[in-house]
């Protein structure tokens, strides 16, 4: 009996410890939670500069708010080539804002210095590092003047947009020697108003000469296999101008909705991987691809606006290449409200007035907008101090912007001029 007796006791002697051991585990378990909930904001942002490392990563500011909501997102690619280095840097100074994202790309044929040091920038820019909204390709590609490879180039561009980032509105191609004309923040503050289903884009079906000098002729591009660029190869054979789908031409820049983009890389009609197997064979192929695949379908024919939003002067009759704009220009380019011009010369006088009186910008600075906080005092960026990027403060100068899209989408303009 005594030994049932010592045995009960210590059963009892036990529990205690158990119940307090049990206690104290719930305990820690809840403190455990605690800590979680609170340090998950730091554990959520640096998921997001992990996964947005290639873009100069930053985990400050919201990069992924969803489209449709406020201010709109631009995506631009900027392009260049050999001795472009130092255009291209310039141009992206001039046109960034931290609501923006910017895809870098110097072409194969520039040097492997000149990317380095277009990369270097990129990297330990504190602005960019801070916003994580710039990204250079590591993987050139090869663009031949005048052929296909011009398209695969913006295409891939287009679709390393669509991978890293989630929203955006507008994509916009820019070359080293374009230029804009108005801030960033005047920018931003129109589109605000548009919907968000418009693409610019110059186009016209009535292609004249082009039929003989681009349909007909069959061009080979040995960018597509080679590694050095040449020009292109002409075969003797002529085709027919195509009867499944109605050719247009127009201008190779663009500002397209990313609604249209995916379409033409994911492809769920078949349309688009049949014009981009036609166009590989078509002489200047930029000029005529993403107009035919528009005005070809029925969900994004009715959403074209016919202008390219870039100011360009020709001669007369046109040449090949449009003309170099100089300060006589200058002052036809202010009234015309259009926001970007081509092409510029490097170093250009005209390139230092515009950034004076039209972008308020200084030599090697960024665009100042509302999320510039600085001083310009003692010759500072006032970038360099930022703070939220929703915030813009447009100018007087959105007023010609915003006459200019008043007169795009009157009804003698936008209906009786799309896809015609």
């Amino acid at each position: 009996m005594k030994r049932n007796h010592n045995s009960h006791n210590h059963h009892h002697s036990f529990r205690p410890r158990k119940w307090m051991t049990m206690i104290i585990a719930i305990v820690t378990i809840c403190v455990i939670l605690l800590l979680l909930t609170l340090t998950k904001p730091s554990s959520s942002s640096s998921t997001s500069s992990s996964s947005s490392a290639t873009w100069s990563s930053s985990s400050s500011f919201n990069l992924t708010e969803e489209v449709g909501v406020g201010l709109p997102r631009l995506a631009y690619m900027l392009t260049g080539t050999k001795g472009e280095e130092a255009q291209l840097k310039r141009l992206l100074q001039a046109v960034y804002h931290p609501r923006n994202f910017y895809l870098l790309h110097l072409d194969l044929e520039a040097s492997d210095e000149e990317r380095l040091e277009l990369a270097k920038y990129v990297k330990f820019e504190s602005v960019f590092a801070a916003f994580g909204n710039v990204m250079v390709v590591g993987k050139s590609d090869l663009v031949t003047y005048k052929g296909p490879t011009m398209v695969a180039s913006t295409l891939h561009g287009i679709a390393l947009l669509l991978k890293r980032i989630p929203h955006w509105d507008w994509f916009l191609n820019l070359s080293a020697s374009d230029y804009p004309l108005i801030s960033q923040d005047d920018l931003l503050h129109i589109f605000s108003f548009l919907p968000r289903d418009l693409n610019f884009i110059e186009h016209t079906s009535n292609i004249g000469w082009k039929e003989h000098q681009r349909a007909r002729p069959i061009i080979i591009d040995p960018g597509l296999y080679h590694l050095k660029k040449s020009g292109v190869y002409w075969a003797k054979e002529k085709r027919s101008v195509p009867s499944s789908f109605k050719l247009f031409t127009g201008s190779s820049w663009i500002v397209l909705t990313k609604s249209f983009l995916e379409f033409c890389v994911l492809g769920w009609d078949n349309l688009p991987r049949t014009l981009l197997m036609y166009y590989t064979n078509f002489l200047s192929s930029p000029e005529g691809y993403f107009h035919t695949v528009i005005c070809n379908h029925k969900d994004y024919q009715n959403t074209t606006i016919n202008h390219d939003l870039r100011y360009i002067r020709w001669d007369n009759p046109p040449k090949q290449h449009p003309l170099s704009l100089k300060l006589e220009h200058f002052d036809d380019m202010v009234r015309s409200g259009i926001p970007f011009a081509r092409k510029f010369a490097k170093d250009d006088p005209v390139l230092d007035k515009i950034d004076k009186e039209l972008l308020r910008r200084s030599k090697g600075h960024f665009t100042p907008g509302g999320w510039c906080f600085g001083s310009p005092i003692l010759g500072k960026d006032p970038c360099t101090v930022y703070g939220n990027p929703i915030v813009v403060k447009p100018t007087l100068r959105s007023k010609k912007l915003e006459k200019l899209m008043v007169k795009l989408l009157d009804s003698e303009n936008f209906r009786p001029k799309q896809c015609k």
